[in-house]
């Protein structure tokens, strides 16, 4: 009960502050504080904090660092992702006030890699984002799947796919919409 009310009082302050509905890009752009995301990548045991936007302007050091970590780990390639995820997820770790780093379940996949995946699963999408650095599967220790589904709903940017029963959430940079499987 303590978790679902400290999800709701921050939901509301995101409001409040008008980040609700917004371009998180927007909503950052006039803040010059130092953004920092807290990474674990379930399939290669790595971890990174890093600093990827400080004094109004990205960090090409930190945000390449995030590139790494979230790679096709199948192919080991890396691509730029859009920063725009990157924003998205500093906004849900804030909310969260979580202590533990977000779960990257997939990130960026090459298209050999979704190909393959989209053989052995009927929840991969031909032409995912992923394939295109926009578009994350995350989950945050402690935080419940439902609640960080409908943070990054209420976010309204991009979008949202609920994956109750595989323990995730999907989060990209595209057309808004959402979807459960």
């Amino acid at each position: 009960m303590l978790q679902r009310r400290h999800f709701l009082k921050q939901a509301a302050c995101l409001g409040t502050a008008g980040i609700t509905g917004l371009s998180s890009t927007r909503a950052f752009a006039g803040q010059q504080e130092e953004r920092t995301l807290r990474l674990y990548n379930i399939h290669t045991g790595e971890f990174t904090t890093s600093t990827f936007w400080a004094n109004g302007r990205y960090i090409d050091e930190g945000v390449e660092s995030l590139d790494i970590l979230v790679r096709d780990h199948r192919r080991d390639q890396v691509m730029a992702m859009q920063r725009e995820l990157y924003q998205n997820m500093y906004q849900l770790q804030q909310l969260f006030a979580s202590h533990e780093p977000l779960y990257v379940i997939s990130g960026y996949r090459a298209p050999e890699s979704n190909a393959s995946l989209r053989y052995t699963s009927s929840g991969v999408a031909e032409h995912s984002l992923h394939m295109q650095g926009r578009a994350i599967d995350i989950r945050i220790p402690g935080v419940s799947h439902r609640h960080l589904h409908r943070a990054a709903l209420a976010m309204g940017n991009g979008g949202v796919g609920y994956y109750p029963k595989s323990g995730f959430v999907h989060i990209d940079t595209g057309r808004t919409r959402h979807w459960t499987a």
